[in-house]
């Protein structure tokens, strides 16, 4: 008898995990519909659109030459690592944003909590911009472009800790904008004052010092930069600190996690 009641909980974990995966799981099937629809290529623009955006990004800065004018880092990987990385940390706020509102029904289901409806866009951008990335490194390794990173590691890593500040300040924002509208009106304007200051198109060594001390107050540098040294750090000098965007990253994630407990309190399906 007592090793039935020492297996109870562990058994009921694993049950309480199953439900959760197909809850997410069904929940990212209803997301690719509704968005990308059945027709033409459905959800494969899930990894198209991203691409897309980062293929012409960097053709203009091939073409026109202008972001290092001279120098001998590598264009092509300078482009791609700089807005594949924007997308990570804008694309997941702008899809939790306002994300609450038309899913309230779902709410009626027992097994269905905002952090479910969360994760499950979270997974559709991280994946999606994850995987235009590593097919455009290896289409433009292949024709020439740009060079396989010089430390996979660092690349990985890097992503990760972008990942996750998207993450945290995805959620964060999506349970605010569900007590104000102002997030939603505010948030856009923000992303386009924060894609100049967030590293894509320059490299921290480059600013002067005075500047550099203050840029790097923004975390999503720090992921940037960290990617960057993964692919072609020995042409450079990085400036970053992953234990200081871990710490950003930390309080984010606690404030979303508050925020969540706070709006599923007072919650009323529609």
């Amino acid at each position: 008898m007592a090793t039935e009641s020492q297996g109870e909980p562990q058994t009921d974990l694993l049950r309480s995990w199953a439900v959760q995966r197909r809850v997410i799981a069904a929940l990212i099937m209803r997301e690719i519909i509704t968005r990308y629809g059945r027709h033409n290529i459905g959800f494969l623009w899930l990894f198209v659109e991203p691409m897309l955006f980062t293929v012409g990004v960097t053709l203009m800065w091939t073409l026109t030459r202008s972001v290092h004018g001279g120098s001998s880092l590598p264009i092509a990987a300078f482009a791609v690592t700089g807005y594949s990385s924007v997308l990570v940390w804008r694309n997941m706020p702008s899809r939790l944003v306002g994300s609450i509102e038309p899913n309230l029904s779902l709410m009626y289901h027992r097994n269905v909590r905002i952090l479910d409806i969360f994760i499950s866009r979270l997974l559709l951008e991280g994946i999606g911009v994850a995987m235009s990335f590593f097919v455009l490194t290896l289409f433009f390794a292949a024709i020439g472009w740009l060079s396989l990173p010089e430390d996979p590691v660092k690349v990985v890593v890097g992503w990760l800790m972008l990942a996750w500040w998207g993450c945290a300040l995805g959620m964060f924002l999506g349970t605010l904008s569900h007590q104000t509208e102002l997030v939603d009106k505010f948030w856009h304007p923000m992303c386009y004052l924060l894609f100049p200051l967030s590293g894509s198109a320059f490299l921290v060594d480059a600013l002067p010092p005075t500047f550099r001390e203050w840029i790097l107050y923004l975390p999503m540098v720090h992921g940037i930069e960290c990617v960057r040294d993964g692919f072609f750090g020995s042409l450079f000098t990085p400036h970053y600190d992953l234990g200081y965007m871990a710490m950003i990253n930390l309080a984010f994630t606690f404030a979303a996690m508050v925020q969540i407990r706070r709006v599923s309190r007072n919650l009323v399906p529609a």
